[in-house]
């Protein structure tokens, strides 16, 4: 990212939850060198290896209110990235799933009323579920198939919910299908991380279903220049789509890394996916008037980036 991306936030104290994982370690890499980052993660998925050297660790469990205050302390604003992201985890741990994402930002919110910090929170494109029309707005109809979808539905009512009520500044953010370095294999956003290990081990690229399912795949540097903007909108109160407005077939997706790792791998079909959703890809209307939000990393360029950094 360049000086010409912001306004970003700049000279804050500032709290990352979950900053241990993926979206949330890029995110503190992104403000230590203009702010005073604190890192809140459990360390039950995310990796200490992955928080800035310049930040703070506070290891601690988002859902212990004791810890989430004293975590905020001073803060000015809170990216809540910490919970339970995989929605097959979700289906075979639903309570597990609803404490740690729906409690754990319930907790957060609420040190952040009480500390009269900024809120950016993560939701998620699941609180669609099967969209009836795509590019799909902020507005359509919220019907999730997972218990995941549902505790971001849950996540995203209570964040606009903390606006109303006390008029806390926040914004929810639903991502769609986010990849990167150092992406967790899970779901049709680490389908990137499996295709580009077998591609380049020549090995045949599994798809479910025949394949003309679509999805929207954003770079987790999209991601969070996404939520930098939001740190600093005057447009509170609302949810935003996060993604490229750009509609990938996963079969089109494993051409793509084929082409570019160079591989002569296969793609091979397997059954479909109970539940598994037909077509998905963000409307970027509302984030790009209100959020100034752009992607600027088309899909090929991100794989080649990954293919070039291993």
């Amino acid at each position: 990212m360049t000086d010409s991306d912001g306004p970003w936030p700049s000279g804050q104290r500032v709290l990352v939850t979950g900053g241990g994982g993926f979206v949330g370690g890029a995110l503190a890499d992104a403000l230590v060198g203009d702010n005073e980052v604190r890192v809140l993660d459990d360390f039950s998925t995310g990796e200490r290896e992955r928080v800035p050297e310049e930040a703070t660790v506070v290891a601690g469990d988002v859902r212990d209110a004791g810890t989430v205050r004293a975590a905020m302390d001073g803060v000015d604003v809170v990216f809540h990235q910490a919970g339970l992201v995989s929605v097959d985890d979700s289906t075979e741990r639903p309570a597990e799933s609803e404490s740690r994402n729906v409690a754990g930002t319930v907790r957060v919110l609420d040190a952040a009323r009480r500390a009269d910090a900024r809120a950016v929170v993560a939701s998620s494109a699941a609180v669609y579920g099967h969209p009836e029309t795509v590019p799909v707005p902020e507005d359509a109809a919220l019907s999730p198939t997972s218990p995941y979808g549902v505790d971001k539905v849950a996540v995203d009512h209570y964040t606009r919910l903390f606006a109303d009520l006390y008029d806390l500044p926040t914004v929810a953010l639903r991502y769609f299908n986010v990849y990167g370095p150092g992406q967790p294999d899970s779901g049709y956003s680490g389908v990137v991380s499996t295709f580009l290990d077998r591609a380049r081990a020549d090995e045949p690229l599994p798809i479910h279903g025949d394949g003309t399912q679509t999805r929207d795949f954003v770079h987790v540097d999209d991601v969070v220049r996404a939520n930098l903007r939001a740190a600093e909108t005057s447009h509170v109160g609302r949810a935003f789509n996060v993604g490229t407005g750009e509609e990938t077939t996963v079969e089109g997706l494993a051409r793509t890394v084929v082409d570019v790792v160079g591989a002569d791998s296969e793609l091979v079909h397997a059954d479909g996916r109970p539940g598994d959703i037909d077509r998905s890809v963000a409307d970027l209307t509302a984030a790009t008037r209100d959020l100034d939000f752009r992607p600027r990393t088309t899909l090929a360029d991100g794989l080649a980036t990954l293919v070039d950094g291993k």
